[in-house]
């Protein structure tokens, strides 16, 4: 065979194992990793034999500690996103004290704006009592004025020509 390529055979004799070994091993191997076959014999080349020595353990494959890496970049990414989250954790629990504050404040306003409104109609409702009051009075006042004018009215005529000093 070329010197790339090797058969199940050479490749267990210098691993050191069986050759059923080797095929138990090639049975495990994904789909898209299983080598080539020419006729009955499988034919590895060298991405073969490092597929089949990683998952023998005696090689560490390179596509592994690249996902270990991504893991470990994929963990700094999940680090950071667990800091973002609670950072707007904090500014939601923020946003809410300062919409409770508000809700606070406009409450507040709502009854202060209710009192000023009954107090308002109080104020007037004393002020029409009040001119109610004042109204009786005035009327009075102008009674007692009219019954003085008619009382005096009414003691010039029944004067007599000869009492004027009266």
């Amino acid at each position: 065979m070329s010197e790339n390529l090797k058969t199940i055979r050479e490749l267990a004799d210098e691993l050191g194992v069986s050759k059923q070994r080797i095929q138990q091993i090639i049975a495990k191997l994904s789909t898209n990793k299983v080598p080539n076959k020419e006729g009955n014999k499988y034919v590895l080349n060298q991405k073969d034999v490092h597929n089949i020595k990683v998952l023998m353990g005696i090689e560490n494959d390179k596509s592994t500690t690249i996902k270990m890496e991504n893991r470990v970049v994929d963990y700094d990414v999940y680090l950071d996103t667990i800091e973002s989250m609670k950072e707007k954790d904090e500014q939601i629990k923020s946003l809410l004290e300062v919409q409770k504050q508000t809700q606070n404040l406009l409450d507040q306003q709502q009854r202060l704006a209710l009192q000023d409104k009954k107090m308002l109609e109080e104020y007037k409702s004393e002020i029409k009592n009040l001119k109610s009051l004042n109204m009786p009075s005035q009327v009075v006042e102008k009674d007692e004025t009219v019954e003085k004018n008619i009382k005096e009215a009414s003691k010039t005529k029944h004067r007599k020509w000869w009492q004027p000093w009266i």
